[in-house]
């Protein structure tokens, strides 16, 4: 039996189907190619910050924020990526070079007496478990300012990176990665990229994964377990910094936005700028104009550390951010690059 009707409907469908296929792959076409070791992130508005009770001062009020799309490494800069731009450009980090006496007194309040000589070399600050509990207000009984502690050398004189081309580079200052990535044609995230694309595509959870904590059975990012600063359990696996990509990446394809290393951004820190942003949609924030304290300024760092505890910072969230001195490198600091996105 002939059926008329048949043939333009299946030609209808036929055109349906050819139709959809060619919007999926225009979809596809029209996102940017990252560039070798970079994930696109498409942008948009998202939740900065946090209104938890547990979260730090700095972190709260939430507000909504605005980025353009932009690139963002896969992972945090490495020993072998870093080797390579020294091996290029002969560049010698602020770790690598003796302080100035007229530098440090610019930055200590009016009558503070100068360091000793004999503190005035190479260096940088390292961490040292201490061998009992001590009062967790004073940070240095766990940081110890270490003569020849560089990315080189990150415990100091006799270490070495051999065998960790996969670690992230430590003992950078916000000077060192701005200088790597320049080299390189890309150059630091805004706070607010980095926050954007650490939650991986999940807006106002508490961690870069969910709202579900990390357990001893599936750990999720390298942190402290056990009693902080004195005896790290290791039940991650790692003591200090682990291989990139050794935990799940989140939403976005990106690894290690949780611990590990903390990670320099663009921006000036300020601890009272979300106060400011309350109330309002906020387009692609840079960060203030200016430091805060001109005397001590301070960029921000975002993503926590091996060195992060819940029982003392909590700082491996999404929401969690610090400011670092700019010339200062430690053993718990490295990076990771952007790149802004095409023009539209």
């Amino acid at each position: 039996m002939k059926r008329p009707w048949l043939l333009p409907l299946l030609a209808l469908a036929a055109f349906g189907v050819s139709y959809a296929a060619t919007r999926r792959w225009h979809a596809v076409a029209d996102r940017p190619q990252p560039p070798p070791g970079m994930v696109w992130v498409a942008g948009g508005t998202f939740t900065m910050g946090t209104d938890s009770e547990r979260a730090w001062p700095d972190e709260r009020p939430s507000h909504r924020v605005r980025v353009d799309g932009f690139y963002i490494d896969a992972t945090e800069v490495t020993n072998a990526e870093f080797k390579e731009f020294v091996a290029a450009t002969r560049y010698v980090t602020t770790a690598e070079k003796a302080p100035a006496l007229d530098e440090i007194m610019r930055q200590v309040p009016p009558g503070t007496p100068p360091p000793p000589r004999e503190m005035l070399v190479p260096g940088s600050l390292v961490f040292r478990a201490p061998t009992g509990r001590v009062d967790l207000s004073d940070v240095s009984q766990w940081w110890r300012w270490t003569p020849g502690a560089d990315w080189r050398h990150p415990e100091g004189p006799g270490s070495t990176i051999d065998g960790k081309d996969d670690h992230p580079v430590v003992h950078v200052s916000w000077d060192d990665a701005v200088a790597f990535t320049r080299w390189a044609g890309k150059r630091l995230p805004t706070e607010a990229e980095w926050e954007c694309a650490a939650r991986g595509g999940l807006d106002r959870t508490y961690y870069t994964w969910g709202d579900e904590p990390p357990t001893r059975s599936s750990p999720r990012a390298n942190t402290w377990q056990g009693d902080f600063p004195s005896k790290n359990v290791a039940h991650d696996g790692f003591h200090t910094t682990a291989p990139v990509r050794s935990f799940p990446p989140n939403g976005f394809g990106l690894f290690d936005m949780a611990g590990n290393v903390w990670e320099w951004c663009v921006d000036y820190y300020d601890p009272e700028i979300y106060r400011r942003r309350a109330g309002r949609v906020v387009d692609d924030p840079t960060g203030p104009d200016r430091p805060v304290d001109p005397a001590a300024p301070r960029r921000v760092q975002r993503g926590g550390s091996f060195l992060c505890s819940d029982d003392y910072c909590l700082r491996y969230r999404p929401s969690a951010r610090q400011g670092g001195a700019p010339d200062t490198g430690m053993s718990h600091v490295g990076f990771r690059c952007a790149l802004s996105g095409p023009k539209r």
